[in-house]
């Protein structure tokens, strides 16, 4: 199954060549870098990834003309670790922030009446400020920074502005549009637009204008745009226009009469046929459009590194139940591949159009990429566990090393407390409830639909201890057991996880699906009305 998505190899051998003589030849400017980052948007949510149902155009667009890889993977199955991974090029033990800033951990989970076995770990709330930035270092090489959108790495006082942005439309506490996907926004660092407009096209109307004023005002000074986008994440809406569309597409490909399977702990969508969740990504793809459109327009094409990408997998279950990530296993919050693996394009100056990437990456590898893009010396002791992509894109070469995870946290969306070793095809899950593992291996069964530690017992051995050694070296903080656990409170959760909340998703599922659904009265946002 694997071969229908990787090629083994990258079609890009002078493109990284060519970028840099280009570099030469404009006498030495560092290039402009424009980060756009989605919110819980999945691995083949997109049209070049696979998708036969969503429609993106624009994202279609930047892999035609950059790099597509195919292994690229989130540093956590949760939005605020991973988002910490990227701007610090660190394992999520290393800088402390291991769930969602804002979850309970320690005696405070009792109080989500869950009834696990475990107490999750406790986890820092807010980016350590002693953490140099990937934007800190950027500016402090004469950059202009500037971000629009998401944060969610802290309160007010680690907020965008004190850790490297100088500019800041929209970063702030709140991982979710508070006000949803229209004005009014209820953001204090956004103002409100006119009356219909839309979050995802304001923030890349944001980042356009930064970038024709900084072209106006700083034609040789470099600057790096974080576009951060707070789509894909719940709650998902859209435009009457939009959910009409999708709705009809989905009616026509015909509707399966159920979607939704137990996997474990919660039901897991199986079907991408959610009209809404589809009219949601296009309006991201909409003002990725917008982005593009701009950067051609003004030139910077010549001179900008573009990189897309998501902090974790779709969410297949908890939150909106949104999309199906088939046939990766999971989503959102979950140890399987649909809940770390996510798609990842670039764009820069000379490279192979089209080409094909499946060596396998991750989020803290943009730092030191982005800064050996730009000319700038690494800061190894910063961004310790990421490694330049440069060689990887220029020459072929395949790193060697192994990838780790850690998430000593139940997810709300069904995932467990877990940690994960990834080294060359083989991946393994350790399970903290019971001690387990489960023994992967990709390129066989990139589904994870049967674990292989009997026909493997050393390849279980071999990870798990490094595994244990990573473990000790990030000095990785533990959850610990429960002396209140009862399991038979837990399992009558697990018993109305099983039947009411699947028997709740499927009938949101159809209502969504049927012609005359109405969703609440202050969302919709456009004003367009369809008789």
């Amino acid at each position: 199954m694997m071969n229908m998505f990787f090629t083994g190899r990258l079609i890009l051998p002078l493109g990284l060549f060519a970028f840099s003589s280009q570099l030469h030849a404009r006498g030495g400017e560092r290039p402009n870098v424009i980060f756009i980052l989605a919110d819980d948007y999945g691995w083949n949510d997109l049209s070049c990834m696979g998708s036969k149902y969503y429609e993106t155009p624009n994202l279609d667009r930047l892999a035609k003309h950059g790099v597509k890889f195919t292994n690229a993977y989130a540093a956590c199955q949760v939005s605020s670790p991973s988002r910490a991974s990227i701007m610090t090029g660190k394992y999520t033990p290393r800088h402390g922030i291991t769930d969602w800033i804002g979850e309970k951990s320690g005696e405070a989970w009792r109080t989500m009446e869950r009834h696990n076995k475990l107490l999750p770990a406790d986890y820092t709330w807010n980016l350590p400020a002693e953490e140099y930035t990937l934007a800190e270092c950027l500016r402090d090489n004469g950059y202009t920074t500037f971000i629009a959108g998401k944060w969610h790495l802290g309160e007010k006082g680690s907020w965008p502005e004190d850790h490297g942005f100088e500019i800041n439309k929209g970063g702030w506490t709140n991982g979710s549009p508070k006000g949803g996907y229209f004005v009014p926004y209820q953001n204090p660092k956004l103002s409100d637009g006119p009356a219909g407009e839309n979050l995802s096209m304001r923030l890349s109307n944001e980042t356009v204008d930064f970038m024709r004023e900084h072209k106006k005002r700083n034609k040789k000074k470099p600057f790096f745009a974080y576009l951060s986008f707070y789509a894909v994440h719940g709650p998902i809406q859209t435009t009457q226009e939009n959910w009409n569309y999708f709705r009809n597409k989905a009616e026509k490909a015909g509707i399966k009469e159920n979607g939704f399977v137990v996997d474990r702990t919660l039901p897991v969508r199986q079907t991408q046929d959610n009209p809404v969740y589809a009219g949601l990504i296009k309006q991201m793809d909409d003002a990725i459009g917008a982005v593009l459109d701009a950067v051609e327009e003004m030139g910077l094409d010549e001179n900008t590194l573009i990189v897309f990408t998501s902090d974790n997998g779709g969410v297949t279950s908890g939150d909106a139940y949104s999309s199906s990530l088939l046939p990766l296993r999971g989503g959102k919050g979950r140890q399987w591949e649909g809940g770390i693996r996510v798609p990842l394009l670039m764009q820069y100056p000379g490279c192979t159009a089209g080409a094909v990437c499946d060596v396998p990456v991750i989020g803290t590898d943009f730092y030191p990429t982005i800064l050996d893009f730009a000319g700038l010396s690494a800061v190894p002791e910063q961004h310790r566990d990421g490694v330049s992509l440069v060689p990887v894109v220029r020459d072929g070469k395949t790193p060697d090393r192994s990838l780790f995870w850690h998430y000593p946290h139940y997810g709300n969306q069904g995932g467990e407390p877990s940690s994960i070793i990834r080294r060359g095809d083989w991946k393994l899950i350790y399970y903290y409830e019971d001690q387990r593992c489960e023994l992967y291996n990709l390129a066989m069964d990139i589904s994870e639909s049967e674990p292989l530690n009997i026909q493997y017992p050393e390849k279980v051995r071999e990870l798990k201890t490094l595994l244990d050694a990573w473990l000790i070296e990030v000095d990785a903080k533990l959850p610990v057991a429960d002396s209140e656990y009862n399991p038979l409170k837990e399992a009558q959760v697990k018993l109305t996880w099983r039947t009411a909340v699947l028997q709740k998703q499927e009938k949101l599922r159809k209502q969504m699906l049927s012609p005359d659904w109405k969703p609440n009265k202050d969302w919709w946002g456009s004003m367009v009305t369809i008789d």
